[in-house]
């Protein structure tokens, strides 16, 4: 009896563009953690353009060390440390991870034009990262702090329910959803093409 010739099914197109972001992810990654001192530089430059902005009576400096944004702020530890100001220290990676993935998904992709997509929606995302950023600073020196730090900054109850809900949003919600927006809005035309693509 004859045995019948199985060949294997080729990838669909969905399938090879999940390969390709798996296969990029590692690298874009690399790139982003080792350069962070300057893919961070624009979004450290708008948080401390925000908190110098907004709470400039409470913001002394903000300086960029790595991947590290430092606020110096007005405020005092307390009467037992004479002279001493609170200091807080934001890690920009938190909230800038979706920079790697909306890379990856960008070279998978294949599209023409990559360049001027990643240039666009690295505008794009610079705010939601600092957005993210300034909101743990507020954090840390509204809610977490110990309450003779807190009663110093002047902030309302409601308004630390609003740092509360913006540090919220800022680390759990933009991180992650701001960058796969982004990429599919951009992407439109790619993911009609997979759409409408036949199985293999």
């Amino acid at each position: 009896m004859a045995v019948p010739l199985i060949r294997p099914r080729g990838l669909s197109p969905l399938a090879r563009f999940v390969l390709s972001v798996l296969a990029f992810l590692p690298v874009t990654f690399a790139i982003w953690y080792f350069a962070a001192s300057l893919i961070l530089w624009p979004p450290a430059l708008l948080s401390e353009w925000i908190a110098r902005g907004g709470f400039g009576d409470i913001v002394r400096a903000v300086d960029q060390n790595g991947a590290t944004l430092a606020f110096t702020t007005a405020l005092k530890p307390g009467q037992t440390v004479a002279g001493g100001v609170i200091t807080v220290d934001v890690n920009m990676l938190l909230y800038a991870f979706g920079l790697p993935l909306f890379a990856a998904l960008t070279v998978a992709a294949r599209e023409p034009h990559r360049a001027r997509v990643l240039a666009l929606g690295y505008a794009v995302l610079v705010p939601a990262i600092a957005w993210g950023i300034v909101a743990d600073f507020l954090k840390n020196i509204a809610i977490t702090a110990p309450i003779q730090v807190v009663t110093q900054t002047g902030f309302s109850a409601w308004q630390r329910e609003a740092i509360a809900f913006a540090f919220q949003f800022g680390s759990l919600i933009l991180p992650a959803v701001a960058p796969a927006v982004v990429w599919v809005l951009t992407h439109r035309a790619f993911l009609e093409r997979i759409r409408r693509a036949p199985a293999a």
